[in-house]
Parts: C-alpha cells; structure tokens; sequence
C-alpha cells in the first residue's frame, strides 16, 4: 500500500510563490520611463524563457516536497514475538562474590555475570531489569526489551559496587518498587506475568525491609520469586569445613515458597546453566498482540530527479545572468 509518512509536508508547495508575492509588494512603486521598442524587441523571447525558467523550477520544488513527505510502500502486517514475561535479575555484589570457588579459576559474580549473559541473550519478547545490591540495592536497568543494554549493564558490575554487606529485602522491596511504576503505563487487563531472579551467596545481614516481609508484598503483587544459591559445595575435610558457609538456605527456600516460586543450588558453571534453562522453561503468558508493517522508502526517487532537475535550471539561469 502506498502511504505518505509526513503528508503535511504538502503545506509547504505554495511557499515560493507566497514568496513571490511578498517581495512584489515589497518593492517600490514608482514612475518609470517607458520604451515601447524596447517591449517589442525583448518582449517575446524573455517571457518565454521566463515561463520555461519557472516551470523547471517548479518542477524541482514539488519534487522536493513530493521527497519532503516521505512517499513509502507499506508491506503486509507481520506478527512480532511477544511472550509477556517482565523478569527481573537481582544479583548480590557483596564483598563474597569474588571468592574463586565456581572451578576455572573464576569468581562467583564473574560466573554470574557469563551465565546470566547468556540467559539474557536467549530471551525473545521478554522485558528484562536488572537490580544490582549489596549494602543497598540499585536498578540498574528498568524493565525493558532492549536486551543489549541489559546484557552490557550487567557485564560492567563490579564486587562491592553496593557495598560489602547483603540486603535481600531491600532488592525484593526495589523490584516491587520498579514493578508498580511499570504498571503506571501498562494498559488495564495487559500487565504481563512478574518473574524475579534472585541471585546470592550469603544471608541477609543488613536493609530496612525484612526479607519474609518483602516476600510477602511480592506474593500480594503477583511477583514470583526464584531464589538461587551460589558458591562451592560444603565438605567436611580433614582440615575442617569448606565451601561455601554463609548461605542462609533456609531463608531462600522460604521466600521462594511464599511467592510462589523456587529455591535451585548452583554450586558450578554447569549447575547455574542448568537452573537458568530450568527458568527459562516457565510457560511465557500471551502478551498484548503486537504487529509491525515493513516500510520501504521511496523518498529518495523524487529527491534525485530533484536534483537531475536543478542542473539545467541552474544552467539556464546562469545563461540570463
């Protein structure tokens, strides 16, 4: 289908000869002395080169308006993916997450930070945010489909970047936060199904929200909750215990229990892939039908006849200078 993308360019066409008018308004009105012979020798042969001067010109200006309107051809309505799923990613950047215990000779949070990536990458109409906490908690990202920016956020974090200490109620707090102000601009009936990914290695140790509190909101707004655990297994060796100790397990199963979500472990690369394939398994809610229709330009026909156009006029015009 043929469409015009800015047909109020058109307003533009009587411009030059509004122009015209003005400036002959402009001009002085005086006495004059008047030849005849001189009508009758230049007469002729002026208006008709005047007239051949003003069409050429003419032409090229409705060319450039005709290109100033952005002639296109619209395609066929072609459906866009869109599974509905608004999924926030809350990883913990305390002091902790840079213990090397994930194999590889990698910290946690650069683990994280690969798998997370990838998981990311893989999304097809989700809107994803990212919350980075520590101490506090910070949105590093709002809700979004650009998936790119999330994915280069994420990689940019940084151990102890929100603090050394571990705030799990807060993060939860901020994503309900950052859920609520998304709302504000979804339509009634189209709010699409909140998935949370919480990520840490450690207990809560500090914040104003309690962690059982926070949950409890999340379940209220609808927010589900997959709680994941981080670090190295614990061993008992003969030189005591090793592993990863400070993960209140406990405290993750139960926040995942009241909203309705998951607790999994990851104690490797392996493991952490294996719970984000697990996620990424929800069944996707049906979001709002969207549509797009691929649009070929065709200002660029008139712009360069345009500018065919101009090189006689500008030619014929030098001739009269």
């Amino acid at each position: 289908m043929f469409h015009f993308a800015w047909p109020w360019m058109a307003l533009l066409t009587p411009l030059p000869w509004v122009l015209y008018r003005l400036r002959r308004a402009a001009e002085p009105r005086g006495s004059a002395l008047y030849l005849p012979f001189a009508a009758e020798v230049t007469g002729a042969g002026t208006a008709a080169a005047s007239r051949a001067d003003m069409a050429l010109l003419g032409c090229v200006w409705a060319l450039l308006v005709l290109a100033a309107m952005r002639p296109q051809w619209l395609g066929a309505p072609l459906p866009l993916a869109s599974s509905g799923r608004q999924i926030i990613l809350a990883i913990d950047c305390s002091g902790s997450m840079a213990t090397q215990d994930m194999a590889g000779g990698e910290s946690r949070l650069q683990v994280v930070q690969r798998v997370a990536g990838q998981f990311i990458d893989a999304r097809r109409g989700d809107q994803i945010g990212l919350i980075l906490f520590g101490t506090r908690p910070y949105l590093q990202a709002p809700l979004t489909t650009d998936l790119a920016t999330v994915h280069r956020f994420l990689d940019e974090a940084v151990v102890g970047i929100a603090g050394p200490e571990t705030a799990i109620g807060d993060a939860i707090g901020l994503a309900i936060k950052t859920l609520r102000e998304s709302d504000r601009h979804t339509k009634p009936g189209h709010r699409r199904q909140p998935v949370m990914i919480l990520l840490t290695d450690g207990g809560n140790n500090t914040g104003v929200l309690p962690p059982i509190e926070a949950a409890r909101l999340a379940a209220q707004t609808g927010l589900r909750i997959f709680t994941i655990g981080v670090g190295a297994a614990v061993h008992q060796t003969v030189f005591g215990v090793s592993g990863n100790t400070s993960l209140n397990v406990k405290l993750l199963k139960r926040i995942a229990k009241i909203t309705g979500g998951e607790y999994f472990r990851a104690t490797d690369p392996d493991a952490l892939s294996a719970v984000y394939q697990r996620i990424n398994r929800l069944e996707p809610v049906a979001g709002d039908k969207q549509w797009l229709r691929p649009a070929t330009e065709w200002f660029a026909l008139p712009l360069s006849l345009a500018l065919l156009l101009s090189l006689p006029a500008a030619w014929l015009m030098a001739q009269r200078g």
